[in-house]
This record gives C-alpha cells, sequence and structure tokens, in this order.
C-alpha cells in the first residue's frame, strides 16, 4: 500500500512508492453555448501534431508530499521526494512551463488551486501539466496531507466542458505514488500481453504513472523515484526529438530494466517496476524548443 523507506537498507536506500505542424486560427476565448463548446484554438481535424506555438507553455502545478497527518493512517516521511520534486521542476523550467510547487496540501487547498486554475483562461497557453508525488494505493487513490482522494478530484475539472480554453489541447498527468501491496519479482524471459484499464473516455488527455494498478513505486531515498529520475532524464536528452508518448516508452523501458531494489528484507529484494501510460492524446504531443 505504502512505500516505508525504512525496509530498506543500503548505501542509497530504495523505497517503495512527417505532417506539417499547422498554426492554427486563434480566437478572442474559449465559450461555451447551448453545450456547444467553441475552443480558443481551431486546428485541422486530422492535424497530426498539436500546435505548440503559442503565446505560453502552459502551467505546471506539482502538488508535493514528503509529510503527512492522517487520521488512523501513520504514513511514512517520503525520504527522496524533495528530489523528485526539484528535478522535476528543474525540467520543466527547461521547456518553458510555468511552474507552480504546492508543498504538502491539504486536500481543501489541492480543490482551491485547482478550481482557480481550471476557471483560469488558457488561450495562449499550450498546454497543463499537473505532476502528483505522494503515497497511494488500490482504486487510483492518492494522499494529501490531511486524507486521501481519487485522482479524479483533480483531473475532472479540466475536462472540454469544464475547462473550454483547454479543449483540443494536451492535459498531462504525471503521479509518482504507489498503487498497491503487490510486487514485481521479474522474470528472466517475459511474453506479450494484453492489460485492460478503466480509463476517462474525454479527449487529450495523458496520465503518465509509475507503476502498474494494484503494484507498489519504488523511490530511492537519496536519489529520488526511478520513474521521476528517468523521466526528467529523457526530457532532457530527447525531449525535442521525439513526441511525448515516444519518450515515455523509453522511460518506461529504463525503469523495467535498469532497475531493480536492494533490501535486506527477501520480500522486499530484487523487485521491478513498470511505469504504466494510459492515453488519450488524439495528436503527437511534441515540444519545440522555447
Amino acid at each position: 500500500m505504502h512505500s516505508f523507506s525504512s525496509m530498506f537498507n543500503k548505501k542509497q536506500q530504495d523505497s517503495s512508492d512527417t505532417r506539417r505542424i499547422p498554426h492554427g486560427s486563434p480566437t478572442a476565448s474559449s465559450s461555451q453555448t447551448n453545450g456547444i463548446i467553441r475552443p480558443a484554438y481551431v486546428i485541422e481535424r486530422y492535424a497530426a501534431y498539436y500546435p505548440m506555438n503559442h503565446k505560453r507553455r502552459g502551467m505546471a502545478l506539482l502538488f508535493s508530499h514528503n509529510k503527512y497527518n492522517v487520521r488512523n493512517v501513520p504514513l511514512p516521511v517520503r525520504e527522496g521526494s524533495a528530489v523528485d520534486c526539484k528535478r522535476l521542476k528543474e525540467t520543466l523550467d527547461l521547456f518553458g512551463f510555468d511552474v507552480k510547487v504546492y508543498q504538502d496540501f491539504k486536500l481543501e487547498e489541492i480543490k482551491g488551486v485547482v478550481e482557480t486554475v481550471s476557471a483560469l483562461d488558457h488561450k495562449d497557453n499550450d498546454c497543463i501539466l499537473i505532476a502528483v508525488l505522494t503515497h497511494g494505493e488500490e482504486g487510483d487513490y492518492v494522499y494529501a496531507h490531511d486524507v486521501s482522494y481519487e485522482l479524479s478530484t483533480i483531473w475532472s475539472h479540466f475536462t472540454a466542458d469544464n475547462c473550454p480554453s483547454l479543449a483540443g489541447r494536451p492535459k498531462i498527468f504525471l503521479v509518482q505514488a504507489c498503487r498497491g501491496s503487490k510486487l514485481d519479482n521479474g522474470v528472466k524471459v517475459q511474453k506479450d500481453g494484453v492489460a485492460r484499464y478503466s480509463i476517462p473516455t474525454h479527449a487529450d488527455f495523458l496520465f503518465a504513472y509509475a507503476t502498474i494498478p494494484g503494484f507498489m513505486a519504488f523511490r530511492n531515498t537519496t536519489e529520488g523515484s526511478w520513474f521521476i529520475n528517468e523521466l526528467c532524464k529523457e526530457m532532457q536528452e530527447n525531449g525535442h526529438k521525439y513526441d511525448l508518448v515516444t519518450l515515455l516508452t523509453f522511460v518506461t523501458q529504463k525503469v523495467a530494466y535498469d532497475h531493480e531494489s536492494v533490501s535486506n528484507l527477501p520480500e522486499f529484494n530484487m523487485r521491478k517496476q513498470t511505469p504504466c501510460v494510459v492515453s488519450m492524446l488524439t495528436r503527437l504531443l511534441l515540444f519545440n524548443q522555447v
């Protein structure tokens, strides 16, 4: 359920947790009339890429949690989380995002931020990115400072009907959190399989989770989490070369093949992790140079 840093004891501990780009036709603002969404930016229906040439890249909201005060749930301090937050902020700054960090916010504070941001006019922004770095459990529940909540509490505010100025634009969600208490033993030879997920039907969302449903996500107590570390590396090295889904495929490769937990407890030793990407993007998302 949670990533317990006390279970791991080593020098650096692991803890569980070719079509042209169209320019489009901007309009004054977004609106919704009689249930019809009128987005601020209209592009060719079958354009291959999202337009990434607005005045601003967009906002990036980082909800980072280190310490908790949840009634009847003794959550451990997330050692290494500060490293994740710092590295992610620096990476997103390089890509031109307007990064805001919210540290150890309570649920009502998180809701306040999300409601305020979703009510803004994003017509001059390419996209929006929201990252949640925290403890989590099964069912897409994650923890605020004071209580657990469903991730839909955040993303539902940014659907096209709730946030028309972001209609047709990428909405990226990064989730570094456990999604259960199962551990992946790994195998020497792995066959392909098909996994089924219950996902939102709304377009232009992308969810990148540190792990698959039901499993733990690991975090190095001094170097930060495997997922955020590899994501930042990949974005800095190839972020302007490949589209985001391709980048995340390489991130999944690095996490799955290059990382393995180390623990004095046999049940937590030599365990693996596989990130999970759920995409409802309708075009390729390639970050241009800023």
